[in-house]
């Protein structure tokens, strides 16, 4: 019984207690739970270093993902934002600057979104974002900035989170162990197309497609 309540207490780290998601009404943690699903997403890119392997890794796999996109990569790399949306994933907002939304005002924070929104609606087309997905930087927001978007978003958060983005601390095996352990039906499962977690993401990436494929695990796009 100990060893079980401290492996919950340790889930903390990777899922949200049931107590926030039941607060935090209106916010997305999981996907479909009447089948086999599981939905991959990717925050923080578009970036050169990383995208496209990644692009190519799950079309080998012909995985759909999700990628919460920062708006400043998608003003700095618009061929490659593009090329995320002809691949046929799924691009939705991440901030413009990467906000932690604790650390600024409600108002700077939704001029923010806005701007993100205003600069891949240039880039991408006026369709890019039918179904209005956001999702915060860090998983942080305050009260007001929540209560503000829920009115006009969709906020995704996830039901597993990678900690790919802390390379010194989790190797791509321990990624696909945590992934093992606690994903279910519907699992939003997070990784980071970025820099810092290129030395295990890629690697995690793979792991975690096959295993779950193998399992009977399809996977969508939000």
């Amino acid at each position: 019984m100990g060893v079980i309540l401290r492996m919950r207490l340790l889930d903390i780290r990777y899922q949200f207690p049931m107590v926030i998601q039941r607060l935090m009404r209106g916010v997305v943690f999981r996907g479909d739970i009447s089948q086999r699903n599981v939905y991959i997403t990717f925050d923080d890119g578009p970036v050169p270093q990383v995208t496209p392997a990644l692009l190519d890794l799950l079309d080998v796999y012909g995985v759909k993902a999700t990628f919460f996109c920062v708006g400043e990569n998608v003003q700095r790399y618009p061929d490659l934002a593009r090329k995320v949306m002809q691949r046929g994933h799924t691009l939705a907002c991440h901030t413009y600057h990467h906000l932690r939304g604790w650390s600024v005002s409600t108002t700077d924070y939704l001029n923010d979104v806005a701007l993100a929104e205003q600069t891949m609606r240039s880039v991408l087309g006026p369709g890019w974002n039918n179904t209005r997905l956001f999702r915060p930087p860090h998983g942080r927001m305050t009260w007001p900035q929540y209560r503000a978007l829920r009115a006009t978003h969709r906020i995704v958060l996830w039901d597993v989170l990678t900690h790919d983005y802390d390379a010194a601390h989790y190797s791509a095996k321990r990624i696909h162990s945590l992934v093992q352990r606690l994903v279910r039906e519907g699992s939003i499962i997070t990784f980071h197309d970025s820099v810092k977690a290129q030395p295990v993401m890629l690697d995690a990436v793979e792991k975690t497609i096959t295993t779950l494929q193998q399992s009977g695990y399809s996977f969508l796009r939000l």
